[in-house]
């Protein structure tokens, strides 16, 4: 079990997939609790999960739709935190 942390960023990326749709965010919100109660490597295959580099170094990426990505990090200081950094499209992200 993680506990989770998002960022600022991560705040506003969330406010505009609310406005946009909101099944949309109720696929992040349940891909999030995927997150907490799982470890990277318990993500399903579907949602293509992979370690970012270059900017996003040490963040893991996953596709929540075809166009929906989710940012995080993984951190672990005594206790583990997922660390959402950003969510949105390929457009919003890159």
């Amino acid at each position: 079990m993680h506990i989770l942390k998002i960022t600022t960023q991560g705040k506003k990326d969330l406010k505009k997939i609310k406005k946009r749709s909101l099944s949309d965010l109720s696929l992040v919100s349940n891909f999030i609790n995927l997150l907490i109660e799982k470890s990277f490597s318990d993500i399903p295959s579907i949602n293509k999960p992979h370690k970012l580099i270059g900017n996003y170094k040490d963040c893991y990426e996953a596709h929540i739709k075809p166009d929906l990505l989710i940012i995080w990090r993984e951190e672990v200081n005594g206790i583990s935190i997922i660390r959402i950094i950003r969510v949105g499209s390929h457009s919003d992200l890159f």
